[in-house]
C-alpha cells in the first residue's frame, strides 16, 4: 500500500511535466509564428541589404543585424528559412527592407531573387563618348570598363578590333547593384546586333547597301539627322538616292564627327573643306563607320527608304525640327534662304 502514493505523485508529476511541456511547446509556436509573421523591427525608409557571392546564412543574418534589425533570433531565422525552402537558396543582389515587411517576406524575397533593380537607358543619337559618361555616372553600377580605352573596352566585351561606334542598342536596360558597366555594355550590344540582323534580313531588295555593316553606318546619319520619327523614311530615301547616284552625301553630322573635341557648336565653311575620313563633303560614299547610336526606328527606315525623287533637305527652321524635302538644286538653295531668313529673324534683337 505505501507504494500507491509514490505512482500517484510520480503520475502527477509525468501529467504536469507534459503539461508544460506542451504549453512551452505551444509558446515556442506562438512565438515562432509571431516571429516569422510580424513586421521587422528597426527597419528605415529607404535600408538595403546586399548578398555578396560567397555569403553564407550567417552572414546574411549578421549584415541584418548590422542593419539595425533586431527581430527574432538565429534559430527562428534558421527554422524559418528551412521551411521556406530558403536555407542554402539566398541569391545574390540588393533587397529593400521595406518597412512593414516581416521575416518571411524578407526570405521569400532572398529565395526567389526579388532584389531591387535600377534603369540604364542609352539614348538614341548618343555616340559612344556620350554612352560611356552616362555610364560612368550610373550608380550603384560597378565600374570595371571605366579605365579601358575603346579598344580595350570591345575586347573586354568579347569584341576585339570592332569599333564600338553604334554598336549598342538605345533601350533602357534593368541592372542591379551587383552588375557591372561591362555587362549592361554586353547586353546593349547583343541587343543591336539582334536588331540589326532583323533590319537587314527584312530590307527592301533594292537599296544601295551591301552589307548590315552599311546599314548600321548609314542609320546611325539618319538617326543624328532627324528627331522626327516620321521623317526617318524620307531622310533614308534621300540619302539612298544620292548612294544610286553616286551624289556625295553631304550631312552635316559625319562632318561633326569628324571633328571630334575641335567642334564647339557651329560649323564653318572651311570645317566641311576640312577633309577628314568623315567628312561626306569631301568624300564620296558612307563613312567609315557609324557615327552614333541608331534606334531600331532608324535602322528600319534606312532598310525601307520612303520612295520620292527627293534629293536634298533642309531644317524649315521654326522650332519644329521638322524638314523641307526638294528635288532639284535651285529648290534646295530657295529652302536654304528661307531657313536663314527664319534663323536671322529669331536672333534679331526685339
Amino acid at each position: 500500500m505505501s507504494k500507491t502514493p509514490r505512482k500517484r505523485r510520480f503520475g502527477a508529476f509525468f501529467v504536469v511535466s507534459a503539461l508544460l511541456f506542451g504549453a512551452f511547446v505551444y509558446w515556442g509556436y506562438q512565438r515562432y509564428v509571431g516571429f516569422a509573421d510580424a513586421p521587422l523591427s528597426g527597419i528605415e525608409s529607404g535600408e538595403s541589404l546586399v548578398v555578396e557571392p560567397g555569403d553564407s546564412f550567417a552572414v546574411v543574418l549578421d549584415k541584418l543585424r548590422k542593419a539595425g534589425i533586431s527581430s527574432g533570433h538565429e534559430l527562428e531565422w534558421q527554422a524559418l528559412a528551412k521551411q521556406l525552402g530558403a536555407a542554402g537558396r539566398i541569391q545574390v543582389g540588393e533587397y529593400a527592407l521595406e518597412p512593414g515587411a516581416t521575416p518571411r517576406d524578407l526570405l521569400v524575397r532572398m529565395r526567389d531573387g526579388k532584389v531591387v533593380s535600377y534603369r540604364f537607358t542609352i539614348v538614341e543619337g548618343w555616340n559612344i563618348r556620350e554612352l560611356r559618361g552616362a555610364l560612368a555616372r550610373a550608380t550603384p553600377l560597378k565600374q570595371e570598363g571605366a579605365q579601358l580605352d575603346d579598344a580595350a573596352l570591345m575586347k573586354a566585351l568579347g569584341h576585339d578590333g570592332q569599333h564600338p561606334e553604334g554598336r549598342f542598342l538605345p533601350e533602357t536596360y534593368a541592372y542591379t547593384s551587383v552588375d557591372s558597366d561591362l555587362s549592361v555594355l554586353k547586353r546593349a550590344h547583343a541587343a543591336m546586333d539582334k536588331a540589326l540582323q532583323t533590319a537587314w534580313n527584312e530590307r527592301d531588295a533594292d537599296i544601295p547597301l551591301k552589307s548590315k555593316e552599311e546599314a548600321l553606318t548609314l542609320a546611325s546619319i539618319v538617326e543624328k539627322e532627324t528627331g522626327i520619327a516620321s521623317e526617318r523614311p524620307q531622310i533614308a530615301g534621300v540619302f539612298a538616292r544620292r548612294l544610286k547616284l553616286r551624289m556625295r552625301l553631304q550631312t552635316d553630322p559625319t562632318v561633326i564627327y569628324g571633328m571630334g573635341s575641335s567642334y564647339a557648336g557651329n560649323i564653318r565653311r572651311n570645317d566641311l573643306l576640312a577633309d577628314t575620313p568623315y567628312n561626306t563633303y569631301t568624300r564620296d560614299g558612307l563613312p567609315p563607320t557609324p557615327i552614333a547610336m541608331p534606334g531600331v526606328d532608324a535602322l528600319r527606315a534606312t532598310t525601307h527608304p520612303a520612295p520620292g525623287d527627293a534629293l536634298y533637305f533642309v531644317a524649315v527652321g521654326d522650332g519644329s525640327g521638322r524638314h523641307v524635302f526638294t528635288r532639284s538644286l535651285a529648290e534646295h538653295q530657295a529652302a536654304v534662304n528661307d531657313y536663314l531668313k527664319r534663323y536671322r529673324a529669331q536672333r534679331a534683337p526685339q
